[in-house]
């Protein structure tokens, strides 16, 4: 199966990936509630006024916005923008103003056992807290649960791995001790290069399991024991190679 994965490792940031819109300073949600309600009910929608906002505000802010908005007008803002946009252009601003949780949940509907590169970047670089509540979110939208609709979907040696990703238990600390990640580093090394064939579940324990500071200390262990690069050999360590997602 390290084979099947080798080529997902260095592929670019998709989609999925989570953006880094940074707050706005001086936010003011009731502002920004009303310039939405005059762009969306006025004659013609201000397209201008919703980029703007949609745009330059954080994702706790949108879904403060969100929430406002529903409570100003009992209307919901993204069936909202559905109804006075369309196409692409819609979709980008329904997906600005959904939660982070819900984006990740409907990627996953969308792609669960068909795409292997939504699942591996969705899953290998959220945080544990940012899986439970795309959980939550896909579970309010399929009635069933995430890890109950992967073991559908997924099998073998990449199923485990999947699976144990979405359980959202990784070690988060961000203490590194170098002589356990040389350990784990010796470890890849046997379970993989150094045999014929490759012992997955080695890699699934240590790829799933390690805090992100770790398996980045344990790639230049590896490195320096094998003289090649980990990342090239795995596409589990796409988590480690992108950044986590911002909360």
């Amino acid at each position: 199966m390290a084979d099947l994965w080798v080529s997902k490792i260095l592929k670019e940031h998709s989609v999925i990936s989570r953006g880094t819109i940074k707050a706005k300073s001086n936010f003011n949600v009731s502002e920004d509630v009303a310039a939405l309600r005059k762009a969306i009910e006025g004659i013609g929608t201000t397209e201008k006024t919703l980029i703007d906002i949609l745009t330059h505000r954080s994702s706790s802010q949108k879904q403060a916005i969100s929430k406002a908005y529903e409570e100003t007008t009992k209307r919901i803002l993204v069936n909202d923008l559905k109804g006075d946009t369309r196409g692409n252009f819609e979709k980008l601003l329904v997906a600005l103003a959904r939660s982070p949780a819900l984006n990740d949940a409907k990627w996953l509907i969308k792609g669960a056992g068909t795409d292997i590169n939504i699942l591996i970047e969705i899953l290998a670089s959220r945080t544990n807290k940012q899986i439970k509540e795309l959980s939550a979110a896909y579970a309010e939208k399929t009635k069933k649960t995430l890890i109950q609709n992967l073991k559908t979907e997924v099998s073998g040696d990449f199923g485990k791995a999947i699976l144990l990703l979405a359980e959202g238990a990784r070690d988060e600390s961000t203490n590194v001790n170098a002589d356990k990640a040389r350990e784990d580093a010796k470890a890849l090394y046997h379970a993989g290069e150094k045999r014929l064939g490759t012992d997955e579940s080695k890699f699934i324990e240590i790829l799933c399991k390690r805090s992100i500071p770790h398996l980045r200390q344990t790639i230049l262990e590896y490195k320096n024991i094998s003289g090649k690069t980990l990342q090239k050999t795995h596409v589990l360590l796409r988590g480690v190679e992108l950044p986590l997602a911002p909360p």
